[in-house]
């Protein structure tokens, strides 16, 4: 970084100060959180000579919030994935359950999309298929911040419903079923090698808002990547250039994470997925009837309030699994089937 042109490339220079900060960052808050705990321990130890109570409730308070922020830097050096520190594309299917799964798709993508928010990341929707009905069939979000990719993989894999149907003027129960898939919003990689003649675009009209221009004009863009089978498509722009450059950034974050990953069954991995959308797949339930919980198949890890992780506090799922992977604690899936 000291050499006179190095900003002469601002690309290369970006990631390079991006490599600085995954590595200089955890370095210098653990040098920081190393400080103020011999500083809290030497309050402490005065506290408890001279009996001041006030400054010992004080120092139980500060215990607390050095211990939160001890594991967010705990977290962040889990993240140390090659991808872990970029932002994400998101996407969501709906599974077994027809209307009422749709209608799960748009659930979940709310509550993404509120998770997102409270973190401070920026969302683009940049393709999606409505239900006949309700809901969503399909839905692709752009989630723009530093490891977003890197907490949303947790998230990766068939997430279950349990509810008494809106849809069903009987009011009986119902499981539905919708996956999520997670893949790195890779900008440029060079390892990354996507050959012309492995592509097939086709175009073709959006659909939903956009007024006549979108219903006019066939700008939206369906790339598939003949050699793996993987189909990435965008209609969220009005011009089909603009939609073909989102549509490769999206092959270019499903082969970086088919690359990453070097299963046998990479398609399967890439989507997050090892089975169907259905029963004996999920990683996590969401029941509201007849009781209220959420619970996470792999870590064990639940809640009972049901609103708040539909509202987006799903950092507790998000941890415990990341937590659980380093370790290498995970509960098979089988465990639940």
């Amino acid at each position: 970084m000291a050499e006179p042109d190095f900003w002469s490339d601002p690309a290369r220079a970006e990631r390079i100060s991006k490599q600085l900060r995954v590595v200089a960052g955890p370095l210098e808050e653990y040098a920081r959180l190393e400080r103020q705990s011999r500083d809290w321990n030497e309050l402490v130890r005065l506290a408890l000579e001279e009996g001041d109570t006030d400054l010992l409730q004080t120092e139980v308070r500060e215990a607390d919030r050095l211990l939160t922020q001890l594991r967010a830097l705990e977290l962040t050096l889990i993240l140390r994935g090659p991808y872990d520190m970029e932002s994400a594309i998101l996407t969501l299917h709906a599974g077994a359950g027809g209307t009422e799964a749709q209608d799960w798709v748009e659930m979940l993508l709310r509550m993404y999309l509120r998770w997102a928010e409270t973190r401070g990341f920026s969302t683009r929707i940049i393709d999606q298929l409505p239900g006949e009905e309700a809901g969503l069939k399909s839905v692709s979000v752009e989630v723009k911040g530093e490891r977003a990719f890197g907490f949303l993989r947790a998230e990766r894999g068939v997430h279950r419903l349990v509810r008494i149907s809106p849809f069903d003027a009987s009011g009986r129960r119902h499981t539905s079923f919708a996956s999520v898939e997670v893949v790195p919003d890779v900008d440029a990689d060079d390892t990354i090698e996507i050959r012309p003649e492995d592509l097939r675009v086709d175009t073709y009209r959006a659909s939903g808002a956009g007024g006549q221009h979108i219903n006019k004009t066939e700008s939206a863009v369906r790339i598939t990547h003949l050699s793996t089978g993987i189909v990435v498509s965008c209609q969220s722009e009005r011009s089909q250039h603009s939609n073909r450059e989102t549509a490769m950034k999206m092959l270019r974050g499903k082969l970086a994470d088919l690359k990453e990953r070097e299963w046998e069954e990479k398609m399967a991995e890439v989507r997050g997925i090892q089975t169907d959308i259905g029963w004996g797949s999920q990683i996590r339930s969401y029941v509201f009837q007849p009781y209220t919980i959420v619970r996470d198949h792999r870590t064990r890890y639940e809640v009972g309030n049901v609103q708040a992780v539909m509202d987006g506090d799903i950092d507790g799922f998000i941890e415990s699994y990341l937590q659980g992977e380093a370790r290498g604690s995970l509960v098979p899936e089988e465990a639940d089937r």
